[in-house]
């Protein structure tokens, strides 16, 4: 049986040197071809069903065709949006999406760029709020650092501290968006599931909603501040916690739609209604959210648009200083926190 067809073969057929066909086929970090000789060459590799090594274009160009998403936790739905998003504007730019979850350890996240550093991917997304954590923070800075001098590009979404392009969600405005709509249907009572203490998105997202409620005249007390994992369950503990102290809450506010879920699961196993004896609001708006009864009331962001606005943000040229797109929230009203008569 012939063996598969070569690049030496795809010269000789166009009548061109080797190293020709390969800067025609494979492309170059710094040499061209000629219009008419690279449209020989690919002329001659179609006679010749030729199929170019995935390899040899990745050393001739500098890069490969992949693009890296890293993301705390391919299973909440918020991530899988984003995640959507940057596949779909990925696939539009011919780039193949590798996926890599370091299920919320700050350490795995660095790790990760360096494996996609020495596998030359093209470009980086990171998606996912920061910790208040200076030495995690670095390392991972002088990570993306380290790729961007190997000629990738990245972008962010989260918090804008890493030195790169970076998404912004305004978490601080979108629930102080939403503290004033549930104050305006008459909640006076609040409690905050507010995630982990040194999650920043979960900190900035209580802050706004605690802050608009004291101007209000209806400050959160500090008691009725739960923390808890910025997960499902978290949201589960938090709000068992809370039913069990008693309090006579009338509205509780979880800092992300999944811990949302979880509290309104808590309820339930407890004998509590939502809405009729709590109701409860999140953020994010996630595409699960279509099947939780009641309807949960939160702050919609356009996920999967983040997920191409960085995408697109990684793969532009190159800027002196860091870019900064913002994206605003937009608070959204359901079934889970009725007007009070």
């Amino acid at each position: 049986m012939p063996g598969p067809v070569t690049l030496s073969q795809v010269a000789q057929e166009a009548g061109v040197s080797l190293a020709t066909a390969s800067r025609a086929i494979n492309g170059s970090a710094n040499r061209t071809v000629r219009d008419d000789l690279r449209e020989r060459v690919l002329a001659a590799a179609e006679r010749l069903r030729y199929s170019p090594d995935a390899n040899a274009q990745a050393m001739a160009r500098g890069r490969t065709m992949s693009l890296g998403l890293i993301v705390h936790d391919i299973a909440d739905p918020y991530f899988s949006s984003i995640a959507a998003g940057v596949s779909q504007a990925a696939a539009r730019a011919d780039l193949a999406m590798t996926l890599a979850s370091t299920q919320h350890d700050a350490t795995l996240e660095p790790r990760f760029v360096e494996l996609l550093t020495r596998q030359r991917a093209r470009a980086i997304v990171v998606a996912g709020g920061r910790l208040q954590d200076d030495e995690a923070n670095e390392r991972m800075r002088r990570a993306l650092q380290d790729f961007r001098r190997s000629g990738g590009s990245v972008a962010l979404v989260g918090q804008p501290l890493l030195d790169v392009d970076t998404v912004v969600i305004a978490n601080a405005s979108g629930s102080a968006d939403l503290a004033r709509a549930l104050h305006g249907r008459g909640y006076r009572r609040f409690a905050v599931l507010a995630g982990p203490e040194v999650h920043l998105t979960a900190r900035d997202r209580n802050a706004g909603f605690s802050e608009a409620l004291a101007q209000l005249g209806s400050p959160v007390d500090p008691d009725l501040v739960i923390r808890s994992a910025f997960t499902r369950d978290g949201g589960y503990e938090a709000m068992s916690t809370l039913l069990a102290a008693g309090t006579d809450v009338e509205c509780v506010f979880a800092v992300n739609d999944v811990m949302a879920v979880g509290a309104i699961a808590a309820a339930r196993d407890a004998g509590v209604r939502v809405p009729d004896d709590v109701a409860v609001a999140g953020f994010d708006d996630i595409v699960t959210l279509r099947d939780i009864t009641p309807a949960l009331s939160t702050v919609r962001v356009p996920l999967v648009d983040v997920g191409v606005m960085a995408t697109e943000l990684a793969l532009a040229p190159e800027s002196v200083e860091p870019r900064l797109v913002h994206v605003d929230g937009s608070v959204v009203l359901r079934e889970s926190t009725p007007g009070r008569t």
